[in-house]
């Protein structure tokens, strides 16, 4: 290679050279005035935007799917700052024993669980708090939180052999305490209406005895997950 260039003509040379240096020139002129730019200086011209401003008050219902079954609910909420609610919320579901198994009678018409002694609801009264994450990263149309809350939970036992409505005659009650963990999200920039979904790990200890949903096992404690979607207002 560098016999070939040494029979370059003199001339040629000297316009390569001064190619080179024209190349390097025009480097420098376009990378000094980035040189001359501090990191701050680049935080100052693209500052955060600021959060969007919700109404701190909201309440509306909750629809729960669980493993145990279908449950309603509803909730009030308190916004104390950016990052933390207060809420109280009340709901009322089925607890059934995770042995429970259902078969369809085709005769009947009806679904048919052996051996089940009485159906379970569950009323749980909880209040808690709710974290909001990542505030700074996400986009406010998604607002996602880790929430919880504990409370006494009121159990209602009526007797599987009755028909369903007919048997809240002969309800009778139980109480227990415990709470529920759980992680979700607010969706949306309406600041009228609140949509949400979350999802919810419950548990509680009954204080006195315990109840019996299967012939011979008394439960003692109820838990389960349910995904929540919350649907509401904002005041």
């Amino acid at each position: 290679m560098l016999k070939k260039i040494s029979q370059l003509p003199a001339q040629s040379v000297k316009l390569q050279n001064a190619a080179k240096k024209i190349i390097i020139l025009c480097f420098f002129a376009v990378a000094l005035p980035f040189i001359s730019i501090s990191p701050q200086g680049i935080g100052e011209l693209a500052p955060p935007k600021p959060l969007e401003v919700f109404p701190s008050n909201a309440w509306g219902m909750d629809i729960m799917f669980g493993d145990a079954g279908f449950g309603l609910g509803t909730f009030l909420r308190k916004q104390i700052d950016v990052k933390w609610t207060a809420f109280i919320d009340v709901s009322f579901s089925e607890a059934k024993d995770e042995r429970e198994i259902e078969y369809y009678d085709p005769y009947q018409g009806t679904f048919i669980t052996f051996n089940k002694v009485n159906r379970i609801f569950q009323v749980p009264l909880n209040i808690g708090l709710q974290y909001r994450l990542f505030e700074n990263v996400i986009a406010d149309n998604l607002r996602p939180y880790i929430c919880a809350g504990v409370g006494p939970t009121m159990l209602v036992t009526t007797p599987a052999s009755e028909e369903f409505f007919n048997a809240f005659g002969k309800a009778q009650a139980k109480y227990a305490a415990g709470g529920y963990v759980g992680f979700g999200a607010n969706f949306g920039l309406d600041k009228s209406s609140l949509v949400g979904i979350n999802v919810r790990y419950y548990y509680s200890k009954i204080l006195k005895g315990g109840v019996e949903s299967l012939a011979g096992r008394e439960k003692t404690e109820i838990q389960g997950f349910f995904i929540i979607l919350n649907l509401g207002l904002m005041y």
